[in-house]
């Protein structure tokens, strides 16, 4: 349900209400909702994404880095971010 809402907000151009309903999610983001949180931040590409984005990598488990799209998600957002360094360790 989480990821409908938040793909639905970005498209609405609303992405910064993504944040809002993300932060009262009570469950742990699986590797979709992931996906669809870099895209937010990377198109928001504003200090509360930044540090959104870069806590959720630094905490996403490892076996989700093994999916193309999740980490593709996450090396599009690093380069959205400027950090080419951290998008090339990905």
């Amino acid at each position: 349900m989480y990821t409908v809402m938040f793909k639905g907000l970005i498209t609405n151009n609303v992405a910064e209400k993504v944040f809002d309903l993300f932060d009262e999610m009570k469950i742990e983001p699986n590797q979709f909702t992931l996906s669809i949180l870099f895209n937010a931040c990377a198109v928001l590409n504003n200090n509360r994404a930044t540090k959104t984005g870069k806590k959720l990598l630094a905490e996403m488990p490892e076996n989700y880095r093994n999916n193309n799209i999740t980490s593709t998600s996450a090396i599009d957002m690093l380069m959205k971010f400027g950090d080419v360094e951290s998008a090339e360790r990905i």
